[in-house]
């Protein structure tokens, strides 16, 4: 439950002193988020769990200039989103709890500009925050809030590996067997999304984990 330069693209070599004082452009800005993507991708699924932290803070930075670049863009803010959510988790205890409250923030950002919410993925990972993190009055967890994003992502992708998974992990942990058992097997039959192939792989594993113990 943070800033690195980034190049920017020159019209004329005469404007460059103009340009550099701009908004990254749709190219550019593409080109730094998928830059983001396969690093956070790296991070959770090839480092190990002791040198993750320092990494998702660099992430972390540089996804937050990049949205104050363009704030209006939702992809951008769904991974603000998921990169300081990982942060936070990496991070733990209560210095991760104003990260976490940021993440929660952009992700509602990102379904105020986009209720699809990319795709279910800022409703899979709000619902993963409203489950770990503590309940009020220490910070904003609620196991209520978590099953209706959780059930907002199934809805928007229900073949998704990630969405069953973490509702199948949220469900075990309510003592809703059945129904866990149930998004487990559709975690492990379901369909990788592109770009996110490691880590969804490792959670089908983590699926299949699970299904193994219940």
């Amino acid at each position: 439950m943070h800033a690195l330069p980034f190049s920017r693209l020159l019209i004329t070599a005469g404007l460059s002193s103009m340009l550099a004082l701009l908004p990254l452009t749709a190219t550019a800005y593409e080109s730094e988020l998928f830059s983001l993507k396969n690093r956070w991708e790296h991070t959770m699924s090839g480092l190990p769990a002791n040198q993750r932290e320092g990494t998702l803070k660099v992430l972390s930075d540089e996804a937050t200039t990049l949205v104050s670049e363009n704030s209006d863009q939702p992809e951008l803010l769904v991974w603000q989103g998921i990169i300081l959510a990982s942060y936070a988790r990496e991070r733990g205890g209560f210095g991760a709890l104003g990260i976490a409250g940021d993440a929660r923030d952009a992700l509602e950002q990102a379904i105020a500009l986009d209720p699809q919410g990319g795709n279910g993925s800022a409703y899979v990972t709000l619902g993963a925050l409203y489950d770990n993190v503590p309940g009020r009055p220490i910070s904003f967890g609620s196991s209520e809030k978590a099953r209706q994003m959780f059930q907002r992502a199934v809805e928007i992708r229900p073949e998704g590996i990630d969405v069953n998974y973490y509702y199948a992990e949220f469900l075990l942990d309510e003592g809703d067997t059945a129904a866990a058992r149930e998004h487990a097997e559709r975690a492990v039959s379901g369909t990788p999304r592109a770009q996110r192939e490691l880590s969804d792989e490792a959670l089908r594993r983590d699926a299949q984990a699970m299904l193994n113990r219940l």
